[in-house]
Parts: structure tokens; C-alpha cells; sequence
């Protein structure tokens, strides 16, 4: 019984442990921040996060249990039922920050949307190795572009902009390794653009929504609503320096003046308390983590694994850059996580899911011989 539960010899072999060690790493890191973040109310939120890493290296290690081709075999399954999350979700989610992108279990909460988006890389990878890679043909593409709008469009309304924007971003790597038509990327960016004008005056996109998009361009317009976040988020990471003010030392932080601090805006508690120093910490891991995963996808043995380590490498780089971004004020506010160091269950299963689906993928990149 216990055989069922060990890994090929063989395929450890060629397991990738350095993302492994890397994702492990920053993790721990996060525990550190969320702390500091959160330790003026007792700490429980790193205690937590903790608890969320040994579950997600105990996913992992399922996960790889499988080969990822099997688990392909169920990627319509797999799709269905995150449509269906949705769908309950927009029944009887609870609403939290204006969006309706949670479904409450006792006290605890999960965000559909987060399964949806593996949900779709998966499928979208099948279906292109069905297709042979023959993403140029309309009547291929239009299956995928299909594939990717059901659900998409079941997260605008809750509404999640930022979820939504991760999900486009990592449809827009997949087909652009897929070997789409840059004329029809160009289009379809065009197409996005209007569509983006239209949604905008359309009342679909909440009014602190807006606000928190038009605070990007000057936050001192309104220092009290909604450029509040961002600019004590300024002032954190800038006072910090370049060695940072130290561990349990960030004035912003300790202070509650920067709200989300352990979840959207870990990245300011990283800014004030490491400094420049912190950063560049946090951010070479960051690049070796995706540079390993771009390594497993060139070596992939098929389409369908090159496509979907692609899908979820291009999802953690968007999330890294908007998330850090939002918190220098070079990009616009969103719920969007910081891969690994965010405080939050679901991120964080999804993420390691996606890492065992990664490791998967690179530790069968060839046949056993017996």
C-alpha cells in the first residue's frame, strides 16, 4: 500500500530541487514579513501561513505522485468544476473590498477564481497538444479563445480586475509561445484597449476602482481616500533605504498605517524593513525561480507540458511585476498577490499546485527505461 506513495527512484533523478529549495525559501521569508506585518495582533497570520506551506509541499508531493499526463486526462473535469466554483460563488460568495470573489467555509474563505485560473492553463494546454500546436488555424483558436472568456467573464462580475488581468496575461504567454500571429496579438491587445474604454464607462468597473487607478497618476489628490494606500506605502519603502529599518522596526508597518499589509502590500513591509537589500533578495530568488521553470519548459517532452508550465510561469512574472509595481506606484492598485509571500490560503495552495505541476512536468521529461 505504502509503494502507491513513493516516487520512481529514477524520476527523482531529474527532479528540479532547486525550485523546489527556492519556493521554500521565499516562503519562509513570507512567514517572516507577515509577522512583522501582523505581530501587534498576535502573529496568527504567519503561524498560518506556515501551516500553508507544509500543506502545499504535501500537495506537491501528491501531485508528483502522477504523471501530469494523467492528470490532462481530466482537464475538462477539472475546468467544469472551477465554472461551477464560480457560479456558487456568484450566488452565495461573500463580498469583501467591493468584490464578490470569495465563498465563505466557516470562518475561513476560499477564492474560486484562483482554481479557475489553473483550471484554465491546464485546459488550454490540452487542447493545443490535441492541436498539435496549430494555434494559427481560426477554428483552433477561437476553441481557445472560447475556453478562456467563459470563465474570464465569470470573474469580471463578480467583479476581480486583478484576477482578471493575471488570467489575461497568462492566455496572452500562452499564445505567444503557442506561435499565435503577432498581427493577431496586436489585434486582439487593440480589441482589449476598446473593450477596456467601454467596461470603463460602462458602471461595470466600481467607483473605487476607478479611483484607485486614476490615485496611480498623483496620490496626494486625495491623501485620505484613495491615494491613502499607496502613498504611506511610498513613504515605507522609501524611508527604509537601502538596508531597511530592520525586523519589527517599520514605523508604517507597525504603525497599521498601510492597510493589506500581510496580503496585497507585503512587498512595502519587505521595502521598510530589509531596504534596497531586502529587494534584491526577494527578487533573485524571484529570477532563479522562473528561470528554472523556463528551463523545465524548453525541456518539456511535449506541447502539453510546455504550455502549461508556460501558463503558470507567466502568471507568477505578471503577478510579481503588478504586485511590486502597485506598492512603488507604477502600477495600479489590484487585489493581485505577491506569488509565495502573500498572506492567503488559496494563493498560496494554487501556487503550489501549479509548483508540483511544474516539478511534474520536468521530472518526466523523458521515458523510463526498464
Amino acid at each position: 500500500m505504502l509503494q502507491n506513495f513513493k516516487i520512481d527512484k529514477k524520476l527523482l533523478k531529474d527532479l528540479d530541487w532547486i525550485i523546489i529549495l527556492t519556493a521554500v525559501v521565499i516562503m519562509l521569508f513570507s512567514c517572516i514579513n507577515i509577522y512583522s506585518a501582523t505581530y501587534s495582533t498576535g502573529g496568527d497570520n504567519a503561524k498560518l501561513q506556515f501551516l500553508w506551506l507544509l500543506v502545499g509541499l504535501a500537495v506537491t508531493y501528491v501531485i508528483l505522485l502522477f504523471d501530469y499526463n494523467y492528470i490532462g486526462n481530466f482537464a475538462y473535469i477539472i475546468y467544469g468544476m472551477s465554472i461551477v466554483m464560480l457560479i456558487v460563488n456568484k450566488v452565495l460568495g461573500a463580498e469583501t473590498n467591493g468584490a464578490n470573489a470569495w465563498i465563505m467555509i466557516g470562518n475561513r474563505a476560499i477564492q474560486p477564481a484562483e482554481f479557475a485560473k489553473i483550471a484554465i492553463i491546464i485546459l488550454l494546454a490540452r487542447k493545443l497538444n490535441d492541436m498539435e500546436g496549430e494555434i494559427n488555424n481560426p477554428k483552433n483558436f477561437f476553441i481557445i479563445l472560447f475556453l478562456t472568456i467563459i470563465p474570464t467573464g465569470l470573474i469580471v462580475i463578480q467583479p476581480d480586475m486583478g484576477m482578471t488581468m493575471v488570467i489575461f496575461f497568462t492566455a496572452l504567454g500562452i499564445v505567444f509561445i503557442a506561435g499565435l500571429d503577432i498581427k493577431v496579438i496586436l489585434g486582439g491587445l487593440g480589441s482589449i484597449l476598446a473593450a477596456i474604454i467601454i467596461i470603463w464607462n460602462s458602471g461595470l468597473i466600481k467607483d473605487y476602482q476607478q479611483k484607485r487607478i486614476t490615485a496611480l497618476l498623483d496620490p496626494t489628490t486625495d491623501l485620505l481616500g484613495s491615494g491613502y494606500q499607496l502613498w504611506q506605502s511610498l513613504i515605507g519603502i522609501g524611508s527604509g533605504g537601502i538596508l531597511g529599518k530592520g525586523f519589527l522596526k517599520g514605523t508604517q508597518i507597525s504603525g497599521g498605517f498601510i492597510p493589506e499589509a500581510h496580503t496585497d502590500f507585503i512587498s512595502a513591509v519587505v521595502g521598510e524593513e530589509w531596504g534596497l537589500v531586502g529587494y534584491a533578495f526577494l527578487f533573485t530568488l524571484y529570477a532563479i525561480l522562473i528561470y528554472r521553470c523556463i528551463k523545465v519548459s524548453k525541456n518539456s517532452k511535449d506541447i502539453f507540458g510546455n504550455i502549461m508550465v508556460i501558463g503558470f510561469t507567466s502568471g507568477w512574472v505578471f503577478s510579481i511585476l503588478q504586485n511590486a509595481g502597485m506598492c512603488v506606484g507604477i502600477m495600479p492598485i489590484t487585489g493581485i498577490t505577491l506569488p509565495f509571500m502573500s498572506y492567503g490560503g488559496s494563493s498560496t495552495l494554487t501556487n503550489f499546485i501549479s509548483l508540483g505541476l511544474i516539478l511534474n512536468v520536468g521530472m518526466r521529461r523523458k521515458k523510463l527505461n526498464f
